[in-house]
């Protein structure tokens, strides 16, 4: 049977662990009625694992967008700063409907689905995440996706005075990314504008961002503003920095190393000091459904 969030790690657990730490009633009731007019609800997906989620304090202190810093805390501790809205997505290139789209345009509250995924970082660590969101296939035919086009190209925001990574020079700014076509329309590929019953967290790419469960975690670009569908393979971030490390396709393979860890095993966020490594699965677990995307293919070489 698949669980939603709701089954396995109640929000209102994580909100409830204030009361631990001394705080009143009355400063429980402000976020609790908050949350309640935020809400969002997205329908249970066959698609989800049954595997308990990590709390929303884990997903929303330990990640990596390396626009606020490149240490583990740095988003929750600068993405405040943020505006989120209003916010546009401009999708242009090989489609029939170009031009600005909303959130609400390209994930409708009428449309939102849950969907609880495993991620795995190309570091060797991972959680277990209950998205909100929609598949990514539903807007790109929204836009019409003509034939010539092969492959999906993401930016992420330029703001450096919102986002003081982007003072460094770290990466090359701002982040881009890109799938090719069929792994964008893929069933299990989402753009998520919440978790758990939350708009999506600045820290964790709002308003809206890629999920793609079965690849490295860097490859699920935050904070879009732009989407072009083009017909050659477009230049990704980390692989241009170091291509020798990060390839194009990032599918999460454990026979295939990252040229300074194994890639074999991984740990669980959440699981504590005791709580050992995982072996890591082929595509995330996911091989089922996508091993087909990558038939004949050499792995190890278009890694």
């Amino acid at each position: 049977m698949k669980l939603n969030w709701s089954d396995v790690t109640p929000h209102r657990m994580y909100l409830d662990r204030r009361k631990f730490i001394g705080v009143s009633a009355a400063a429980l009731a402000l976020p609790a009625l908050a949350s309640r007019a935020q809400a969002l609800t997205g329908r249970p997906s066959p698609l989800s694992t049954d595997q308990p989620p990590n709390t929303f304090e884990e997903i929303t202190n330990y990640n990596n967008f390396y626009e606020f810093g490149t240490g583990k805390e740095d988003p929750a501790r600068y993405a405040d700063q943020l505006t989120v809205d209003p916010w546009s997505v401009e999708i242009g290139g090989l489609v029939d409907r170009p031009g600005s789209y909303g959130v609400e345009d390209l994930a409708p509250d009428n449309a939102l689905e849950e969907r609880i995924y495993r991620l795995r970082c190309v570091e060797a660590w991972s959680m277990v995440i209950p998205w909100i969101g929609v598949p990514l296939a539903s807007v790109l035919q929204k836009v019409g996706v003509q034939p010539s086009a092969k492959y999906v190209e993401f930016e992420t925001l330029l703001r450096p005075e919102e986002m003081p990574g982007q003072q460094r020079a770290i990466l090359d700014w701002p982040y881009r990314e890109g799938l090719r076509l069929d792994e964008a329309m893929h069933p299990l590929t989402i753009l998520a504008t919440g978790l758990y019953d939350q708009p999506m967290p600045k820290q964790n790419g709002a308003p809206i961002r890629l999920v793609v469960p079965w690849k490295y975690g860097f490859k699920s670009i935050k904070s879009i503003v732009r989407i072009n569908l083009v017909a050659d393979q477009p230049l990704n971030t980390w692989k241009q920095l170091q291509s020798s490390e990060y390839g194009f396709y990032a599918n999460v393979n454990p026979q295939v190393d990252h040229p300074r860890w194994s890639q074999a095993t991984h740990r669980v966020i959440g699981a504590g000091l005791f709580g050992g490594r995982e072996e890591t699965q082929m595509f995330n677990g996911y091989g089922d459904q996508v091993a087909s995307l990558y038939a004949g293919m050499d792995l190890a070489v278009n890694y």
